[in-house]
């Protein structure tokens, strides 16, 4: 009987596609996401089908847009109406399936969504040691007086800051140990597994561990990247996001390289996570029985157009890294530039583990056709958020268009000619045709899905357009940890 492939899904949080030295930048260190790409196939052009956490990672489960999940951002719960994820799928067909940290499943934050066991490490664990794995273990390690074991959100929230706990109790580390953990009791198993290994960082805030944090100085990381008319560029989204982050009160181009320094430094503790884990993938023989896929839910603006966070659809925010490794599917070393998306993955790893589709229709695409050669479709689309508050994408190799219902608002970017994004060529007569083409079929594809509310025949209806409040003061947060005991005897309210 020929052996299955295991599976092994590693994820990270907020990881721009840039982020990898392999991918062409010169100053972060990747040598584990290096090695991946050298050993398998990087895909060039991998979005995400909603800028987004929750909705990003619901399209990965069930292989679906947005508006077919009914998930557009982080407030709206994945489906509950008994549709299966390929997770389920595997379990089903005779894998063993086990999930480790960040999974933000959204209503039920314990829901299995088809693993067969979890080990949690959440940001916000409602009940701490609890409920949340990584936080018992953290306590049991005597750091029980972390208020904020991901970091200090709210005002600190785009902070660079040092993280309160040693390499070993981070909790990057303790995803990479809990993955090394599962790999060496499936050692002696012939039973097939699927392990997803979902990093939280690198994630705001950036808190690395002493002494990743020295990796990177801020007097050598180059500036993000601001076009001259960069506030044009922005959208609602954008500067709603701003304003919630505390980031919309000026810009300290120090500060913002000083992000860019501690964002790398985590990219490269989860990158040096990579590497022990794929060696333990070695150490067990089953490097190349595995299918190895490496991604991000969305990424992150890190200052490019003076923005923060994600949210909205220049590729600093929609664009991801996407490898996969499979020696019987991927050509070692070689990249494809064909536009992939997140809703392929999961038709990715029934393909390669043989089993039966979910009950629901796919969206994506066997990733191993697209690197075959054996791919006709030419676009992927994204969508945040629905209704009066919707953007919604669609990308090819020569062009992205995105629409933002809240600014009544078309943008197009020649991705061939600008691939910096910094002019938006919606409205410039030369680039008409190419307009009125991604419009028409992202419209199109809206149909296809029952995305018409924001629809007025061919066109885009008028809604009136979205404001900030004037007071720069509202929208601005408090984050603390619920469970968390902040009283200061003599001092607190």
């Amino acid at each position: 009987m020929k052996k299955r492939p295991n599976i092994l899904l590693l994820f990270t949080d907020q990881q721009r596609a840039d982020a990898i030295a392999a991918a062409g930048n010169p100053v972060i260190k990747t040598p584990a996401l290096d090695r991946l790409c050298a050993e398998g196939m990087r895909f060039a052009n991998a979005f995400t089908p909603s800028p987004a956490c929750i909705p990003a990672r619901c399209s990965l489960l069930f292989g679906q847009y947005p508006p077919r999940t009914g998930c557009y951002w982080n407030p709206h719960p994945m489906p509950t109406d008994g549709r299966k994820s390929f997770i389920g799928a595997l379990t089903d067909d005779g894998y063993r399936t086990h999930g480790i940290g960040k999974m933000h499943f959204r209503p039920d934050r314990h829901a299995l969504r088809g693993f067969q066991t979890r080990e949690r490490m959440e940001e916000f664990p409602p009940k701490g040691p609890e409920d949340d794995e990584y936080v018992r273990f953290l306590h049991d390690n005597g750091f029980d007086h972390v208020c904020d074991p991901h970091g200090a959100y709210g005002a600190m929230y785009n902070i660079p800051q040092l993280a309160q706990m040693p390499p070993r109790l981070h909790p990057t580390q303790w995803v990479g140990d809990r993955s090394l953990g599962f790999l060496e009791e499936q050692s002696g198993s012939d039973q097939p597994w699927f392990l997803f290994t979902s990093f939280l960082h690198p994630h705001p805030p950036f808190n690395p561990p002493s002494p990743w944090h020295k990796l990177y100085r801020t007097r050598s990381m180059p500036p993000p990247k601001v076009p001259q008319d960069a506030e044009s560029l922005q959208t609602y989204w954008n500067r709603y996001w701003n304003r919630f982050k505390y980031r919309d009160q000026g810009i300290d181009r120090n500060l913002v390289r000083c992000m860019k320094a501690y964002y790398y430094a985590c990219v490269s503790f989860v990158d040096y996570q990579v590497g022990r884990i794929l060696d333990g993938l070695e150490k067990i023989g089953q490097a190349d029985n595995t299918l190895v896929l490496f991604l991000s839910d969305h990424g992150e603006y890190l200052g490019d157009y003076n923005c923060f966070g994600k949210f909205s659809m220049h590729d600093a925010a929609v664009r991801v890294p996407l490898i996969a490794r499979y020696p019987k599917c991927f050509q070692a070393g070689s990249v494809s530039h064909t536009p992939v998306s997140l809703v392929d993955v999961a038709p990715t790893i029934l393909s390669a583990s043989g089993t039966a589709p979910m009950g629901h229709p796919l969206d994506g695409l066997n990733l191993a056709d697209v690197a075959a050669g054996h791919c006709e479709r030419t676009e992927v689309f994204s969508q945040y958020c629905t209704g009066e508050k919707a953007m919604t994408m669609i990308v090819n190799e020569q062009w992205k268009y995105f629409y933002s219902v809240p600014d009544g608002r078309e943008y197009l970017f020649d991705r061939v000619g600008d691939p910096e994004e910094t002019v938006n060529r919606a409205g410039l007569e030369l680039c008409e045709d190419a307009r009125l083409e991604m419009k028409a079929h992202l419209i199109d594809f809206l149909r296809s899905v029952g995305e018409t509310d924001i629809l007025d025949g061919d066109d885009w209806k008028t809604i009136p357009k979205m404001e900030l409040p004037a007071n720069p003061d509202a929208l601005l947060p408090i984050q603390d940890q619920s469970w968390a005991d902040l009283t200061i005897p003599g001092y607190s309210l």
